[in-house]
């Protein structure tokens, strides 16, 4: 029996293992612009290329990774997949602070992701006291380089938590406020608000940066 039962840990202990180095690799990948060959990935992992190749079986089975024309490892549509499918979960965890943001502010709050290069709105909030505000489409995409939102997760990059605002970058008439959400991995994101009218950094700025703060922790 105790002999049964060390194999049994043993093979749990293989089994954590593989994992791990499973999604190791997959972390190695999609940090890699121009992907890996197997040889570098063994590297990086400190394995030998038939642990890899191993590795590399299930996870393109399963669209995790593919293989290029030029036999370079790289994220497969299936990471892509898993990343849209958490969406909803991560707009419904954001929503209490991006309301509590709207309120506040009286300006339209949301939350923007990182996709495919560009910011996503994933998840909007607008006010229910005010007269007039922006109706912001969830789903609307822009560069990151342009607007309070993609310029604030482009700080967020490296390390930058102060809040970035914008004029009239996306839309005429537009000015926005946005800090970036910090310290969930694998998530690149921003929370910011939108307005009609000039926004007051010193005040609105503090209560983004609040916001980005509160969604940050609901999402760890």
């Amino acid at each position: 029996m105790v002999g049964t039962a060390g194999g049994e840990v043993g093979r749990g202990g293989e089994t954590s293992q593989t994992l791990d180095r499973g999604l190791r690799l997959l972390h190695l990948v999609a940090d890699a612009s121009g992907g890996l060959t197997v040889t570098e990935a063994a590297t990086r992992l400190g394995i030998g290329r038939a642990a890899v190749y191993r590795l590399v079986g299930p996870l393109t089975t399963h669209g995790m990774l593919r293989r290029d024309a030029d036999g370079r490892l790289r994220i497969g549509a299936g990471v892509l997949h898993l990343a849209r499918r958490a969406q909803p979960l991560l707009a419904e965890g954001a929503l209490p602070a991006l309301r509590r943001l709207a309120e506040q502010a009286g300006a339209t709050a949301h939350l923007t992701v990182v996709d495919g290069g560009e910011g996503v709105a994933l998840a909007v909030v607008e006010p229910s006291w005010t007269s007039f505000h922006v109706a912001y489409r969830t789903g609307a995409r822009h560069p990151l380089d342009r607007g309070a939102a993609g310029r604030a997760i482009l700080a967020g990059r490296s390390g930058a938590a102060e809040p970035v605002s914008s004029s009239g970058e996306l839309e005429s008439g537009a000015y926005g406020v946005a800090a970036p959400v910090l310290g969930v991995p694998g998530l690149e994101a921003s929370v910011g608000v939108v307005a009609l009218a000039p926004l007051d950094v010193t005040l609105v700025g503090p209560q983004v940066l609040a916001a980005a703060t509160a969604v940050a922790a609901t999402l760890r």
